[in-house]
């Protein structure tokens, strides 16, 4: 039996599910849909185009929805976003052009802003202590989406290509009733005006640059985001050419590491900062990514990589870590706006790094598709003397600037 105080955590969990369910569906067969609109068989750049144009959006908006998160209340911005996914769906399921496509994931990424507000909504319903714990359980929640949603996408795509896009329109369009019916609000809205400067998609950008003790740590939002980017640009594409994988293989791959990375997130960020520190738990995640890309890069059965998939999940037990960081290093009435500004960095690497990665995938496809995942590596060891050079404690409160 759920209580008040259990109830919006419920619903936000599920929310998340919902959502990487939608995600999931579509990952294994957005390459064949691609060929079949623009009628070619190199559709890397294609993939590339979308997301960074999806990521573009969500880059001007997201801050600005953060922002408006504060004053207005986290609800009604989660709510807009979860109609906004169910647009783009929509879109990917009839439309018969690529401008189409492309007018769908603009939607999508202007009305982006459900992890950014549900980490909010997180932030303003956990105890300190609580945050690692409960932002692992986010990362989980995503992961047991991914467990159902890529095996039936590459299931039901493989029996027609839109069907995929449909179930994922029907799945967040339950989850904007779920929200709508059941989510209370967690923050009291403002009765202040709100400042139209405030809108300013720059404006929590100049505020971060106010705060210098965040760049580190936004930064390393930024090379880890990057490094995601790559498995949504060529995962598909690298199975296909690398193992001959069809779109249930692509799934059941994707789908093998949801099930490894919602037992990794739910159990282990918790234990592994009260063992290794919230520096070791991050670096630790590194390591284990790249020991993982390095197999992944000189793979020649697809069997190596269902092997390593607990290793692979294991990389991403530092992320909690960061996030219960970050929220401790501004005070509660900032939080919906500083998770826009990572969202922000987030949405910055999305821009940059899916065209780059498709690009680096069109170079290397024909002789060595694995090539990919070295590049991959490259990024990576950014973050690391980042991760050293963190500093640990609290900085004093900075004054929100006045004008952009």
């Amino acid at each position: 039996m759920t209580t008040p105080s259990t109830r919006p955590l419920l619903v936000i969990f599920t929310a998340i599910v919902l959502d990487a369910v939608g995600i999931g569906l579509i990952f294994p067969i957005l390459p064949a849909l691609l060929k079949d609109v623009t009628h070619t068989d190199n559709v890397a750049s294609t993939i590339g185009i979308m997301t960074a144009l999806y990521a573009a959006m969500q880059f001007i908006f997201a801050p600005v929805l953060g922002s408006l998160s504060d004053r207005l209340g986290r609800r009604p911005v989660l709510l807009i976003s979860l109609a906004g996914a169910a647009i783009n769906y929509l879109f990917l399921a009839f439309a018969p052009s690529l401008w189409m496509l492309l007018l769908g994931r603009a939607i999508a990424g202007l009305t982006s802003a459900n992890v950014s507000v549900a980490s909010a909504y997180i932030t303003d319903i956990s105890p300190e202590d609580k945050r690692a714990r409960r932002f692992g359980l986010i990362n989980a929640m995503f992961g047991a989406g991914f467990i159902v949603g890529p095996v039936l996408g590459g299931a039901l795509g493989d029996y027609w290509l839109r069907l995929p896009f449909i179930a994922a329109a029907v799945l967040n369009g339950f989850n904007l009733l779920l929200a709508f019916l059941m989510l209370p609000e967690s923050r009291k809205p403002s009765r202040e005006k709100i400042d139209l400067a405030a809108l300013n998609p720059l404006r929590p950008l100049h505020w971060l640059f106010s705060m210098k003790s965040l760049l580190p740590i936004v930064l390393i939002f930024f090379v880890f985001s990057a490094t995601g980017e790559v498995y949504g640009t060529c995962w598909a594409l690298w199975g296909a050419d690398s193992f001959q994988w069809n779109g249930l293989w692509v799934g059941l791959s994707l789908g093998t590491f949801g099930v490894c990375q919602t037992l990794a997130q739910a159990f282990l960020p918790g234990p592994a900062v009260k063992l290794l520190g919230e520096r070791g738990a991050i670096l630790t995640g590194v390591a284990s990514a790249c020991l993982s890309l390095v197999v992944m890069a000189f793979a020649t059965q697809g069997w190596m990589i269902f092997a390593i998939m607990p290793l692979f999940a294991l990389g991403g037990i530092g992320v909690p870590a960061l996030q219960s960081l970050a929220t401790r290093q501004v005070d509660e009435s900032q939080q919906g706006r500083f998770q826009g500004v990572l969202s922000s960095a987030v949405s910055l690497a999305s821009i940059v790094t899916p065209l780059g990665f498709s690009s680096v995938y069109f170079l290397v496809r024909a002789q060595w598709p694995g090539a990919i995942w070295l590049s991959v590596i490259v990024v990576y060891a950014v973050s690391v003397p980042l991760v050293c050079g963190l500093r640990f404690g609290k900085p004093e409160a900075v004054p929100v600037p006045s004008s952009p």
